[in-house]
């Protein structure tokens, strides 16, 4: 029944177009297909495509990481570390050094002298030091090199300590400084390094014959003025204060065997604190 209705209602145009009565067809176009848009029922407003919002939210997290990774970008560049500012490399050093032997229960001895150094790298240098101490008495509770000790020793208890007094050493070694650091210091930054020293020399030494209560003894006399094969142990600080002065504090130990009255082998150690200005040349290139 419908099927017929609707073949009726197709074919009654051209029957009414035949009959010569006017009829104005209704005209379908197809040229371009009809577009769905959705309006918003109470503003009649045309609503977003929901693909371009999802394409736009994209392209918004997309700029989003490309300016997240050119920060991350930029932090990378950052220079947290300084370069140098205090180079030794292939440079020398030398300077005036004074000290002390701070182990000697006995006497008292100040040391004068000099340090040479040549910083074949930024670690490592070939070092030489030499030094002397004056004899400032003649032995005896007036002698300014005795201390307390040895004359209570002496003239309270009758026993003669073993005084030999140290007067000159030299000695040949390699430093090596690992550790480099710098510290502020006000508005200044100021470089140090901290080093160990190793090397070999010799140690002059003279037999204080009034504590050994030896005096024109020739056994004695024999032994009192000896040199002896030596080696050092130390380490210390260098505190750079521009590229040609420099401070440094060091602690040193002189081990050495000596002969006691031409009889008696004695194994001495001699701990020496010194401290010295450093001359840096020629100048960092």
């Amino acid at each position: 029944m419908l099927s017929l209705t609707l073949s009726f209602a197709l074919l009654a145009p051209v029957a009414l177009a035949t009959e010569g009565e006017a009829y104005t067809p209704l005209v379908l176009s197809t040229a371009e297909p009809f577009e769905a848009v959705a309006q918003d029922e109470e503003s009649g407003e045309e609503e977003d495509d929901p693909e371009d919002s999802v394409k736009a939210e994209k392209a918004a997290v997309k700029a989003g990481e490309k300016q997240v990774t050119e920060e991350k970008v930029k932090k990378k560049v950052i220079k947290t570390i300084q370069p140098k500012t205090f180079m030794k490399l292939h440079r020398y050093e030398v300077g005036p050094s004074i000290g002390f032997v701070a182990n000697d229960p006995f006497l008292n001895r100040y040391i004068i002298g000099g340090v040479f150094d040549y910083h074949v790298t930024e670690v490592f240098a070939i070092e030489a030091q030499v030094g002397y101490a004056p004899i400032l008495g003649d032995g005896g509770c007036d002698d300014p090199d005795w201390k307390p000790l040895s004359c209570q020793l002496l003239e309270k208890n009758s026993v003669s300590p073993d005084i030999s007094r140290l007067t000159a050493h030299g000695s040949l070694g390699l430093q090596f400084a690992p550790i480099y650091g710098k510290a502020a210091v006000g508005d200044k930054i100021i470089a140090f390094d901290i080093y160990g020293t190793f090397g070999a020399g010799v140690t002059n030494t003279v037999d204080d014959l009034v504590a050994l209560q030896a005096v024109g003894v020739e056994e004695a006399e024999l032994t009192e003025n000896q040199v002896h094969p030596t080696t050092t142990i130390g380490g210390g600080a260098r505190i750079a204060f521009s590229e040609l002065l420099a401070f440094r504090t060091e602690v040193k130990s002189m081990t050495y065997i000596e002969v006691v009255k031409s009889e008696t082998l004695e194994m001495k150690n001699n701990l020496v604190v010194q401290a010295n200005v450093s001359f840096f040349f020629p100048g960092m290139k």
